[in-house]
């Protein structure tokens, strides 16, 4: 089957042939016609099989026909992050080429400003995240009124960042009578609940199990034990191999992230960053310097992994197991992409069983084993300094600084003061009495009570004359006998 028995227009076959495609994907085989005839569509595919162009080849011949008006765009793409947003953009002015279509990208991480002036002139196609398509709404700067056609994308996806809410709320917003569109690689029963409540005798395709992984992907589990520096050390191995042309490495944490970025820099490896708390602009630089080849290995948290379309990542490297199951299926996704063949390495420890059983669970496959031991050891080259390990064993061997001085010859010693004088100067000072001392509230404790009680030198009892306290009258004419 060719692109052009799916009933698309002449100006985007031309748009498809020179972005290079010949031939649909199943998801796009399947689904194009049936967004083509305005049926509500959920779509399950493994991800990375081309589901963007699924809904945007058939809604740039939708929209062909019609105009936009001020503030009320005529459809509207929801996506969970600002990557993916501008991802589908991108895609929009590659196949729409053909057609005079507006557009505007809703995301947050750039000037409001210019979005209201894009929304103001009018689009025909909407793309944002449920956090700045709300803030805006909010604000009177969009009506969707007139959206007469919904894509959720990513929709699993949406769900853990936990942006069901939103978009059940920008449901209730747009007419009644439009056309909804459901993709996602997974689909966990709230998913499934949301269909059942917004979509209108939905059509569903499913091109593979739901959470199966890609066949073209071959997967490892390489136990690792020890502490942290040994699982960096088990990595930059597995980096060293020859046949690593480019890789991303996925972290749980923004911290580990950043950690991660910076020891391997340190180790000779042209690497980059990117995770939640970098500002767009950042984002898109590095995303760009990993597209143009610039930097091989893109440190990454679960921001990158959705739906990001990175054309030959050869490797996807799992530092830490994924908390949830359906992220590895995403993860690993991003290698392997468009027929083309991956790998994929998760590095794991003792605490990483439980993750590993739901993992294995949900794909319904047992990941082959690994033995570190079989794992190539780092090169040479590309650690031209001392790993962490034995620089902690050189400042914990070390001496402390004023270990160091208590050590130090005499004869290089500043000469003490003498004793007697300091004694005699101490003598000579007028005696003082100390100010009376507040004391707290008294508790129940007798612990408390002891730690209340004024020191021997605190109290305001008069002069220490041995006896701890003043000498009784008695005593004293005892004494002066």
């Amino acid at each position: 089957m060719s692109f052009a028995d799916l009933g698309l227009s002449d100006e985007l076959l031309t748009a498809v042939t020179d972005a290079g495609y010949t031939e649909p994907t199943p998801i796009q085989a399947q689904a194009i016609p049936s967004v083509l005839m305005m049926r509500d569509l959920i779509g399950i595919a493994q991800t990375g099989t081309g589901k963007t162009a699924a809904f945007v080849l058939p809604m740039i011949d939708i929209l062909a026909h019609g105009r936009s008006r001020a503030r009320m765009p005529r459809s509207l793409i929801l996506e969970p992050t600002r990557e993916l947003a501008a991802q589908v953009a991108e895609n929009f002015e590659k196949y729409g080429s053909g057609h005079k279509l507006s557009m505007a990208l809703l995301i947050g991480g750039v000037s409001m400003g210019d979005q209201i002036k894009a929304l103001e002139k009018g689009v025909d196609v909407l793309i944002a995240t449920p956090g700045r398509l709300m803030d805006l709404f909010g604000r009177g700067n969009i009506l969707l009124t007139g959206c007469s056609m919904l894509v959720i994308d990513e929709a699993d996806r949406m769900l853990d960042m936990g942006f069901i809410p939103d978009i059940e709320e920008i449901c209730t917003k747009l007419p009644k009578q439009r056309q909804t569109l459901l993709f996602s690689a997974t689909m966990p029963a709230p998913i499934k609940r949301l269909a059942d409540k917004f979509l209108d005798n939905p059509k569903t395709i499913e091109v593979s199990r739901p959470a199966s992984t890609n066949l073209n992907i071959k997967q490892w589990l390489v136990p690792v034990s020890g502490n942290a520096f040994k699982k960096r050390d088990a990595l930059r191995g597995l980096l060293a191999q020859d046949e690593v042309r480019n890789a991303i490495i996925f972290c749980n944490r923004k911290t580990t992230v950043r950690e991660l970025n910076k020891s391997l820099k340190q180790h000779g490896f042209k690497s980059g960053e990117i995770h939640g708390d970098m500002e767009q602009a950042q984002r898109i630089a590095e995303l760009d310097l990993f597209k143009d080849g610039k930097i091989n290995i893109l440190v990454a948290s679960d921001v990158a992994a959705r739906g990001l379309d990175i054309k030959g990542v050869s490797h996807v490297f799992n530092f830490d197991a994924p908390w949830h199951p359906d992220d590895y299926v995403h993860r690993i996704g991003r290698t392997g992409r468009g027929g083309a063949t991956g790998i994929a390495y998760t590095l794991v420890t003792s605490e990483d069983a439980e993750n590993i059983q739901n993992i294995e669970k949900l794909t319904g496959q047992k990941i082959d084993r690994l033995d570190v031991a079989e794992a190539p050891a780092p090169a040479a080259a590309a650690a031209p300094e001392a790993t962490e390990e034995p620089r902690r064993a050189r400042r914990e061997r070390a001496p402390r600084k004023d270990a160091r001085r208590d050590t130090a010859p005499e004869a290089e010693a500043a000469p003490a003061a003498p004793a007697e004088p300091a004694r005699v100067a101490r003598a000579e000072r007028p005696e003082r009495r100390p100010e009376p001392v507040a004391v707290a509230p008294a508790r129940n404790d007798a612990r408390s009570e002891e730690r209340r009680r004024p020191r021997r030198d605190e109290r305001d009892d008069g002069p220490d004359d041995g006896w701890n306290g003043p000498i009784p009258d008695f005593l004293r004419a005892v004494i002066a006998l």
